[in-house]
């Protein structure tokens, strides 16, 4: 973390100086704002997060509850997740209070006795095997409490407008605020008022019943399978040994997918109820739980449950539905004003703990572009790229749930091999996971010529971090972790091979970025704003950090920071190995020993891959991305 650019600092340094919106912020909502966001959930908080770090944009966020969030539904942290996280800064913080899964355990009927069920397998979780970061179960309440943390303490000192409901919206054909919404306030003393704002946007965040999505005449596609699951939240005495481990269990009674959650007691259970008739009209939805902890007890013979608190509980049958269109426009020929994330465009099941990670990436994906476009960097069909890179994502999600659940509800007759539920839990992590998105060339996301040069660094895929060496201080820190969500772009640059003491490649790159006029931290640059406003430029020698005269190197890489103008010392790294570092970043990544540029979206998505010769090509990228 780095503080004090701005001047001392004795507070908490994650409370950040407000600005712009954030001085003197109104506790009513303007008549006329920049985005308006209809929900807090994970979207939604994420989005306001984001937004607090522009501060010259007008956000607000209404949320109908009087308040934040108490009990969560969604509670499964997938690594990508937790990688966001530690782009806003509280990673650590979550982690320390979550449980981490570890292994996962497989129960299926005993051979010699199938009315018993025994333990057919163990496997270690596939977090570790494919990132630094853990796989976690925590309440979503807790999740949002970060989020909204950090749009507290940003610049912009976003907090949710409580107690107002979205009652509908239109979409005016001209003006700056073309958007007009109409809420109600729901509680306090001015529950029963209603009034209507004027929006640039409208983020529509709240809910698989979506007002937003209903009042810009998207649909949802897809159906519900006539399959019912029981869920609840329970602090239980029990004899099961797998308590404390996540478990899939498959018995003759039927199935429980068992998941420990945070703080050492409390466990999730989703408990298999069966096959639903088609004329059953939702009644399963009114199964009580005293039914619910029997089908458990049943399935789980010859152990058992003794539930001492239910602390939520639910009953719901497996949809599978993606919105038509992921904003007002995507079939007309104008730019997109009103957005759908999270469940309010993809519905599913809960078993593969996918809802709340994948809301998280529709938010982060639409945060940077609004306030890019907002602040005048980018051209507003940049909001286009919104559904266009979303939307896919959500159909994958859907294909992948659909097979995950089917699996999940199979009777014993129907498995010819108890491992391969294991094997396809494995198999197919980099999924759930959320590594194995990929957008496809656009705009902000490059043609794969070079690719070659940066093997490890998949355009269009997230920036896979790995160890490097900070050579002001030797310590051996993870290149990813020092990228913040702050709205920039991040250029890496691996050096070539030292000659004579100069890397010849990338000092000839590091002095055309500094001073060219086609350079994008010279064209895009704004009046006296700071050197790396818009673009982190940080540079990997391939040398032990031993070797590398910080001092001595160019001064792209050591800009003058904050209103007194201190050197940024942290922008410099070296790939090892050495005495603390036993990974080189160079062979762990595939990339090239003559060096190349990596180019990295807000989002920490690879956007393009570049030798360091192909300053007109970087040039020439981001003419296409940003306004001078």
């Amino acid at each position: 973390m780095q503080f004090h650019h701005h001047g001392y600092v004795s507070g908490d340094p994650r409370v950040q100086p407000s600005a712009g919106t954030g001085v003197d912020r109104p506790a009513d909502l303007p008549d006329e704002i920049d985005v308006l966001i209809v929900g807090s959930g994970p979207a939604g908080m994420l989005l306001a997060a984001q937004l607090s770090q522009y501060p010259t944009v007008v956000t607000r966020l209404v949320e109908r509850r009087d308040g934040r969030l108490v009990l969560g539904q969604a509670d499964g942290i997938q690594p990508r997740s937790v990688e966001t996280f530690q782009a806003f800064g509280f990673a650590e913080r979550i982690t320390a209070e979550a449980y981490n899964i570890g292994w996962m355990n497989f129960w299926g009927p005993d051979p010699d006795d199938p009315r018993r069920i025994v333990r057919r397998s163990r496997t270690a979780d596939y977090a570790y095997q494919i990132s630094e970061f853990p796989h976690l179960i925590v309440n979503q309440a807790r999740v949002l409490d970060y989020f909204a943390e950090a749009a507290a303490h940003g610049p912009g000192r976003i907090v949710p407008d409580y107690g107002i409901e979205f009652l509908g919206l239109t979409v005016q054909g001209a003006g700056e605020y073309p958007v007009e919404v109409r809420l109600r306030h729901v509680a306090g003393e001015r529950a029963g008022e209603e009034r209507t704002v004027h929006a640039k946007y409208v983020a529509g965040c709240d809910g698989a019943r979506s007002g937003v999505r209903e009042a810009i005449g998207r649909r949802h596609v897809g159906d519900i399978s006539q399959h019912a699951w029981g869920v609840m939240d329970v602090l239980v005495e029990t004899d099961f040994p797998d308590w404390r481990i996540k478990c899939a269990i498959n018995a003759e009674a039927g199935n429980i997918l068992h998941i420990p959650r945070e703080g050492g007691y409390l466990s999730r259970m989703y408990i298999d109820l069966g096959a639903v008739a088609a004329d059953d009209d939702h009644r399963v939805r009114q199964t009580p739980i005293e039914e619910i902890i029997r089908r458990a007890n049943e399935i789980l013979h010859p152990y058992s449950i003794d539930v001492k608190q239910v602390a939520w509980h639910s009953v719901y049958e497996v949809g599978h539905r993606v919105t038509d269109g992921f904003d007002d426009a995507l079939d007309d020929d104008r730019d997109p004003r009103v957005f759908l994330t999270g469940d309010a465009c993809h519905t599913h099941s809960a078993k593969a703990g996918q809802g709340m990670n994948v809301s998280m990436q529709d938010g982060f994906n639409l945060g940077w572009k609004l306030g890019s476009v907002l602040t005048g960097r980018s051209p507003a069909s940049l909001l286009a790229t919104y559904g266009a890179e979303r939307r896919p994502v959500a159909q994958q999600l859907i294909d992948f749930d659909r097979e995950w659940s089917s699996l999940m509800a199979r009777k014993p007759e129907e498995i010819s091999d108890p491992e391969d539920l294991a094997t396809y839990y494995l198999a197919t992590a980099e999924f759930p996971s959320g590594f194995m998105t990929q957008y496809g060339p656009s705009a902000i996301v490059g043609s794969g010529e070079h690719q070659a040069l940066a093997a490890g660094f998949p355009i269009g895929k997230r920036f896979q971090s790995a160890p490097v060496t900070l050579v002001a201080d030797g310590n051996v820190v993870h290149l990813g972790h020092h990228a913040r969500a702050d709205g920039r772009w991040r250029l890496y640059a691996f050096a070539d091979p030292a000659a004579s003491g100069a890397h010849p490649a990338l000092d000839a790159w590091a002095e055309w970025l500094g001073s060219s006029a086609e350079s994008p931290l010279i064209r895009f640059r704004r009046g006296d704003e700071e050197a790396d406003a818009l673009f982190d430029v940080k540079v990997v020698y391939p040398e032990g950090f031993e070797a590398v005269d910080v001092a001595a190197v160019p001064a792209v890489f050591r800009p003058q920071s904050g209103p007194i103008g201190l050197t940024d010392w942290e922008k410099v790294f070296a790939a090892g190995p050495s005495a603390w570092n036993d990974v080189d970043i160079f062979a762990e990544r595939g990339l090239s020993r003559d060096g190349v540029v990596v180019v990295v979206r807000p989002d920490q998505y690879v956007a393009a891959v570049l030798p360091l010769t192909a300053t007109a090509e970087l040039a020439a990228f981001f003419d296409g991305v940003l306004l001078p």
